[in-house]
């Protein structure tokens, strides 16, 4: 410390380097502090955790150690509240000591740093025990903001070796530690491992000293700066002198300078931020208007004539006319707000005007976006700009729909009691819009001709930009859509859709910035090469190596973006993107016909063959490419040479793409699965099982049904249940996953069948008890539709238990369905473990391929064989005792039945002793009783029905005769 200088102001002087010592020490104090009082007061109670506690656990996670308990927890809040002064000043410091004039990247530094300490008073004062959620957001935004705090550190240090060095091997070791501690994790949460969570506590601690080391480098850097406190109006003297407001105000005036200076500024990020939601809205509309289309076809069972409305999107087409062009291009602000006409469809009640209304919307929207490409064309840094916002739209859609269990919040489908946003999205859109659009059209700019002629064609550019529009939308527009391409059951070999749904939103990131940069590259053959082996691995392959496929195709997707664009914007905005999206209508109903092939003209001849379809998409970008490079000559070369308007505005879109990034992330760790679902009932060692055909989770007035779903499973208490026409992961239906969001709700294991490139209408099972292996099946189908099948094993109180869910070919096709049944009978008969078969079959009772599925070739019984009104769903079993059995109606979910059989684990279970011998309900336990809920009129349209209430079943020695088939009233 120095003493007052001789001028008598200097109170005090000292090394900026104390403030990194006694940062570090706090924050030492903090931790290691909560960890001596945690050992030394509650050792066996913080070394427990969920799945086991001492021996097995010997050592305290963070997190128990600093929020469960008193005295450690205060201990450690009174620390971190000493340690959060020097870690402003620290901040401060170092934005202080690497700022530079028109220099963004230590403003960026800086506020992570003080995102990061807010976010740490955040789950310091708020616990796991206060708020579980909010907790989990702050600590998951504290650790996803090192991140860009570190690189940022590293990037901008001044030149002090040593530091460097320290550094570069701090944060090495930082970042490899996630490694182990993530696969430890998973150990302890997904396989329960005992021992697992004490080794992640060592590496959770670790990762806690080297974040606190990466910071007190800074003590080397800030051993050059010295901080002094001047009396500089002589208070500590007793004088009354003042300093001049002139001078307060010219300081201040240069500190807000170097806030809002040239190199950034807020206006311009608000209009970033304002350009992509207004991709976010084109993408939401393009992604709905696929789904409510399929409305109409799935209830005429085949061509219906709404498919029309695809052809909404060949708008552009108008732009060919000249007047109307320049009128377009003159009035972008008005179209813009005529086209968010479709965020209010989800008033209109009736499904055709709801999508005539979409249909209208798409048409404006793309006539718009168009006519904003078209104008910019001139301005290539803009340009690249309205290539960046709709490019990110479509990854905030996509992150929107991970957010949202693979559902868009703002979709004229979803009712906002469902999880809509429709009132704030529309509010959002309007601000957006005008913000985008208040400077307006340049009159000079207005209708510009064309740049020079470099070569290209129109027709191929247009083939271009249909091949990469379809892709985005096929693979790109729901993260867990390439996901479900790869999967094929337990055990897990490959990625699920949560948590690694990120993985694809980080190459879509990655890509979006290479494009932007390095452009030539990024339209080169090498990497549509690149791209092209990436499609192949992804049709071909599946697990982990077909996801890695995808993650090359997505990136490159996105990189390719901002070039093809480029390149289009050079020829009539009629030949190139009109024609692109009639081209890319095209290939969207291809990749329809491939797998509704039994009820569309032609479609035997692309039946299965999405091969096809990613070959034409690839095709389609190959022509852009060809007609890039023709119009490029130079493409081979490097990197154009820098234009400082486009590094600034292009830093906002990184500055978005970053925050994007950081809710993905989030999502992931909200919504990683917990893995420790229990059945309802397990001292009965009771199964409810159930199957329902749920029509696509699509109700009957154009409504998602997923939560309606939801609610009858769970008053029902269903531990397994068959869910039919499951597989959605397709552009028609909306590249959604209705089981990720029952899965989680109900706490389920599920296994999603297979996958959209089967070409099947799929099935799923969803099931409280562990899956332990799982394999899908493709029944022999050589006429009709593919008939899916998954054949499970689950583990249900310690026994195993094989569970087949299964959707057989259509009544039009009798040879189908007979090798279908000879094909699972095999299937079943190969078993000798209890086994329920959840099914829709399409039998009548006691009548031809019934009697290959019940019997001894199978040795299945059926739930109840004098239930002779039935034609679709199925409950059968064998070696476990069937104890009940309801049919509840649909209510508008879906145009089918739920029917739940109730049954109990009992390894000495003998068939002969099920009788169908039916029982009061008095006689049954109450545990094992079906709700009473749904009797009489039951509740929002679902009641029992056919027998109007459940039936039970003795086992034993049946002492009255077989009950025989009579006729019972029509089900619904």
């Amino acid at each position: 410390m120095a003493p007052r200088n001789k001028d008598n102001n200097t109170l005090i002087a000292f090394s900026g380097a104390w403030i990194s010592w006694t940062h570090t020490a706090a924050a030492y104090a903090a931790f290691l502090g909560a960890f001596i009082v945690g050992v030394s007061l509650h050792y066996q109670k913080i070394v427990q955790n969920e799945h086991w506690g001492y021996p097995q656990e010997w050592f305290p996670s963070v997190s128990a150690t600093i929020g469960d308990r008193y005295p450690e927890r205060s201990v450690f809040q009174v620390f971190i509240a000493i340690t959060s002064g020097p870690r402003f000043l620290l901040v401060g410091l170092w934005y202080l000591l690497t700022v530079r004039p028109n220099s963004t990247l230590p403003k960026v530094v800086a506020r992570f740093g003080v995102f990061r300490t807010l976010t740490c008073g955040g789950w310091t004062y708020v616990t796991s025990t206060d708020d579980h959620d909010w907790h989990d957001i702050f600590m998951i935004s504290y650790l996803v903001a090192t991140i860009p705090w570190t690189f940022g550190c590293i990037a901008s240090s001044p030149p002090n070796a040593q530091a460097i060095r320290y550094r570069k091997i701090l944060a090495g070791l930082f970042f490899g530690t996630l490694v182990p501690l993530v696969y430890f994790f998973i150990q302890h949460k997904v396989h329960k491992t005992p021992g697992a969570y004490t080794i992640y506590a060592f590496f959770e601690w670790s990762l806690v000293l080297l974040d606190v080391a990466f910071d007190a480098v800074t003590a080397l850097d800030f051993d050059g700066l010295e901080l002094v406190i001047k009396d500089i109006k002589g208070a500590s003297r007793g004088e009354s002198k003042r300093v001049v407001d002139d001078l307060i105000d010219d300081k201040k005036d240069r500190e807000t300078g170097q806030v809002f200076g040239r190199g950034f500024s807020w206006v311009e990020l608000l209009e970033a931020a304002a350009d992509v939601y207004n991709g976010f809205v084109f993408w939401s509309a393009l992604t709905s208007l696929a789904l409510l289309i399929w409305y109409f076809p799935l209830w005429y069972m085949g061509i219906s004539g709404f498919e029309a409305v695809f052809a909404s999107t060949i708008s552009p087409l108008l732009l060919g006319i000249g007047p109307l062009r320049r009128l377009a291009v003159r009035n972008l602000r008005v179209l813009h707000l005529i086209s968010l006409s479709g965020l209010l469809a989800w008033l209109v009640k009736d499904p055709v005007w709801r999508l005539c209304t979409v249909g209208f919307s798409m048409s404006m929207l793309c006539l718009t976006w168009v006519a904003t490409f078209y104008h910019e064309r001139s301005q290539p840094h803009r340009l690249e700009a309205r290539c960046s916002a709709f490019a990110l739209g479509l990854l905030a859609s996509s992150i929107a729909k991970y957010a949202n269990y693979s559902n868009n919040p703002i979709w004229p489908a979803i009712k906002t009691e469902d999880g809509g946003w429709h009132k704030s999205g529309l509010v959002l859109a309007v601000i957006a819009v005008l913000i985008s659009t208040r400077r307006g059209a340049p009159r000079a700019s207005v209708d510009v001709s064309s740049s020079p002629n470099r070569g290209g064609s129109a027709v191929l550019t247009a083939m271009g930009f249909a091949g990469l529009v379809f892709g985005m939308h096929y693979i790109l527009s729901d993260s867990s859509t390439a996901i479900s391409w790869v999967w094929e059951g337990f055990p897990v070999r490959g990625p699920l859709a949560v948590p690694h749904g990120s993985y694809m939103h980080f190459s879509m990131g990655v890509g979006l910035i290479f494009g932007l940069f390095y452009p030539n590259l990024a339209r080169s053959w090498t990497a549509f090469g690149i791209a092209s082996v990436g499609a192949a691995v992804l049709t071909t392959t599946m697990h982990w190596t077909g996801f890695y496929g995808a993650l090359i195709l997505g990136a490159y997707l996105m990189a390719m973006f901002p070039g093809m664009i480029a390149s289009a914007v050079h020829h009539g905005p009629a030949k190139t993107f009109g024609l692109g999206f009639l081209v890319y209508d095209i290939l969207a109903l291809f990749s329809v016909w491939v797998v509704a092939y039994a009820f569309v003209p032609g479609g035997p001849l692309v039946r299965e063959h999405t091969d096809w379809v990613v070959i034409s998409m690839m095709v389609c970008i190959g022509a852009g490419v060809f007609s890039a490079a023709a119009s490029n000559p130079s493409s081979s070369s490097g990197r154009k040479p820098p234009n400082p308007a486009t590094g600034r505005q292009r830093s906002y879109y990184i500055y978005i793409l970053m925050i994007l990034q950081l809710l993905s992330a989030s999502v992931s760790y909200l919504r990683f699965p917990s893995l420790d679902y229990t059945p309802y009932h397990p001292s009965s060692n009771l199964i409810t099982a159930g199957v329902w055909t749920v029509h696509f989770a699509l109700d009957n007035p154009m409504w998602d049904s997923t939560r309606r779903m939801r609610d009858l499973i769970k008053e029902l208490e269903i531990d397994v249940v068959g869910l039919m026409e499951t597989d959605t992961q397709r552009i028609i239906m909306g590249n959604r996953d209705p089981t990720q969001y029952l899965a989680e709700d109900l706490g389920m294991y599920v296994d999603y069948g297979p996958g959209p490139n089967k070409h099947t209408w799929g099935c799923a099972l969803l099931s409280r008890f562990p899956i332990i292996n799982s394999t899908h099946h493709l029944l022999p189908s050589p006429v009709g539709e593919l008939a899916p099948a998954i054949a499970a094993t689950i583990d249900a109180y310690g026994i195993l238990v094989d569970v087949l869910v299964f959707h057989s070919g259509q009544e039009e096709d009798p040879e189908d369905r007979r090798l279908q049944s000879n094909y699972l009978a095999d299937l079943m008969g190969q078993s000798s473990r209890p086994t329920m078969l959840l099914s829709y079959l399409v039998v009548e009772p006691g009548k031809g391929n019934y009697n290959t599925y019940v019997g001894e070739r199978s040795g299945m019984k059926d739930i109840d064989p004098s239930d002779w009104d039935r034609w679709c769903e199925y409950l059968l079993y064998k070696n476990i005792k069937r104890t009940g059995y309801a049919r509840l109606s649909r209510d508008s979910i879906t145009d089918t039945e739920l029917q739940v059989g109730k049954f109990v684990i009992d390894q000495n279970a003998s068939m002969d002793e099920n009788t169908n011998e039916l029982m009061p309900e008095a006689e049954v336990p109450a545990e094992m009783r079906f709700p009473a809920l749904f009797r009489g009129q039951g509740v929002r349209g679902h009641r029992y029905h056919v027998f109007d209430e459940p039936r039970y079943y003795r086992y034993g020695k049946s002492s009255t005769p077989e009950p025989e088939l009579e006729p019972e009233p029509q089900a619904e």
